[in-house]
């Protein structure tokens, strides 16, 4: 695979794309904003066919990326209100920013949720120019040698 076939790191995170081809979609449906359907995935990439969730309860631990990001995005609102607005004892400039980046926040939610998700699938499962030939990323217990006892 040459070079200029490799799909972008970043377009593919945020474009929501298997970390592991970077061309087959993680969600069934592209609408995060779709609420009966914002956290639907495929069990597997259509691609090349790594599974997504490789472990029961996997998915908990997006649940601190989420907070990380939703803090990253506090602080860079906070920032850009410092700036451009200004804070102020004698006016509620404060509270303004505030209400602003709650609402901002719950809006993104969907959209926080889902890019959680892939940020966190993306540590522990890695690109591969050859992932048509190569072994999938799975965990131990996947394996016969995690149920083997061990003889001591």
């Amino acid at each position: 695979m040459s070079i200029e076939n490799k799909p972008n790191y970043w377009w593919s995170l945020v474009t929501m794309k298997c970390p592991r081809c970077r061309r087959g979609a993680m969600f069934t449906n592209n609408n995060p904003w779709k609420l009966k359907a914002t956290l639907k995935m495929h069990d597997k990439c259509p691609e090349c066919g790594q599974p997504y969730e490789l472990e029961v309860g996997f998915w908990y631990g997006t649940g601190y990326v989420s907070y990380a990001f939703t803090v990253l995005l506090s602080v860079v609102s906070f920032v850009l209100w410092l700036l451009f607005i200004g804070m102020s004892t004698q006016d509620n400039r404060f509270f303004w920013w505030l209400g602003i980046n709650s609402v901002l926040l719950i809006v993104l939610q969907p959209w926080i949720m889902r890019l959680s998700r892939v940020i966190y699938l993306y540590f522990f499962v890695h690109y591969d120019p050859d992932y048509k030939h190569n072994k999938i990323k799975t965990f131990d217990y996947q394996t016969e040698d995690y149920y083997k006892k061990n003889p001591e």
